[in-house]
């Protein structure tokens, strides 16, 4: 079992998100991308997809930071292990309530506004977001809850290996044998949501809109008053 939960399950989500991605994008390129719904209501819109991309790509960071960053690194650069854990506690924390908010906003506009409901597809739609607000909120529950209750976890030295060991091809699953329980569902649930991916919205993260920053701007000219000008 714990070979199958830490070595095999996760090669078998990323390899379904990277061979489902291609071939999604093969099928359907036109239907690549998240279906915005902002002409349907614009105003919850607009502050939960706010408070969530942000505080998702800060929380990624901060994961980047955390597990791929050795801990050695962390250590030759002066950071002691009781300030690594409090600024995480404190920047974890804000991060994640911004994305834990942000998220629950787009669900509660998805349920509320009938045109948006309608509009909402079951595997497109409903299973990424509830997923997504799982894995944050788990993740919450573990800088908040846990990490002030039970005290800090030594992810650095167990979930930390172990991650970079799959992604060298060389995974030891015995790292895992000890990790709190709630960390692991965890995991195992952002690993799931990486599976799903290709077949929901969520596969416009692969179409970061880097054009845009050198795409000259698009002017807009009033129709009513083109028409009086040209009169």
């Amino acid at each position: 079992m714990q070979q199958f939960l830490w070595v095999i399950y996760p090669y078998l989500t990323l390899s379904l998100m990277v061979w489902g991605s291609l071939w999604r994008y093969d099928l359907d390129p036109l239907g690549w991308g998240s279906r915005s719904s902002e002409v349907l209501e614009k105003r919850w819109l607009k502050w939960g997809s706010l408070l969530f991309h942000w505080g998702i790509i800060l929380v990624f960071f901060g994961h980047v930071a955390g597990i791929l960053v050795p801990k050695a690194v962390w250590s030759a650069l002066g950071v002691s292990r009781e300030f690594y854990h409090e600024n995480a506690d404190i920047a974890g924390g804000i991060t994640g309530l911004m994305a834990w908010t942000g998220i629950g906003i787009l669900i509660l506009r998805r349920w509320r506004f009938p045109r948006v409901r309608i509009n909402s597809r079951v595997m497109m739609d409903w299973v990424a977001i509830l997923l997504l607000f799982v894995v944050i909120s788990l993740g919450l529950s573990i800088t908040l809850l846990y990490n002030n209750m039970v005290g800090p976890y030594g992810y650095r030295s167990t979930v930390g290996p172990w991650i970079r060991g799959l992604l060298v091809l060389h995974p030891d699953p015995t790292l895992m044998a000890g990790v709190p329980l709630l960390i692991k569902i965890h995991i195992l649930a952002a690993f799931t949501l990486f599976a799903i991916s290709p077949f929901t919205r969520l596969v416009h993260i692969w179409s970061l809109p880097l054009a845009y920053l050198r795409r000259a701007p698009i002017q807009y000219r009033s129709r009513t008053q083109y028409r009086g000008r040209g009169a």
